[in-house]
């Protein structure tokens, strides 16, 4: 493996990339702790009062499943980059289909948290997971020597 590619998943020793990593690490969970209540009230209409959905065999399903699914795994921090990337995948289909039919602006047709979910995803793909995710603490016993 690259050093480059070692070092994105190890927590760096100096002051500013190593809080920068973890600034990281932060805002990946928070986003997936938020993006998870999402998909459990597709699925079991928690938190609130909806109705959750009948069959899992349906794009609604399919959407609740990665929501949740991939929301828990990306809180983790396990196989960020693919997860996000999928889910970046998820909420720009979600934008398109649903939102950008009712017009131009994401503010006017409702599609602003569907728009920044598949940018922020799309981030993450690149950037990694952070100091405290799975993929670091995994990486961290197969430094190169």
């Amino acid at each position: 493996m690259p050093a480059d590619t070692a070092a994105s998943f190890t927590e760096p020793t100096d002051g500013r990339a190593l809080w920068a990593s973890r600034a990281l690490s932060i805002l990946r969970i928070v986003a997936a702790f938020l993006f998870i209540a999402h998909g459990t009230q597709k699925l079991w209409g928690v938190p609130g009062d909806r109705t959750p959905i009948d069959d899992l065999f349906t794009q609604r399903g399919l959407a609740g499943i990665l929501e949740a699914g991939g929301g828990l795994l990306l809180c983790l921090g396990f196989q960020t980059r693919v997860v996000a990337f999928l889910l970046s995948g998820q909420m720009a289909v979600a934008y398109f289909q649903s939102h950008a039919p009712r017009g131009f602006w994401p503010l006017l047709n409702g599609g602003e948290l569907a728009a920044l979910y598949a940018f922020l995803f799309l981030y993450l793909s690149i950037a990694g997971g952070g100091a405290w995710s799975v993929d670091a603490w995994r990486q961290r016993g197969r430094r190169p020597t």
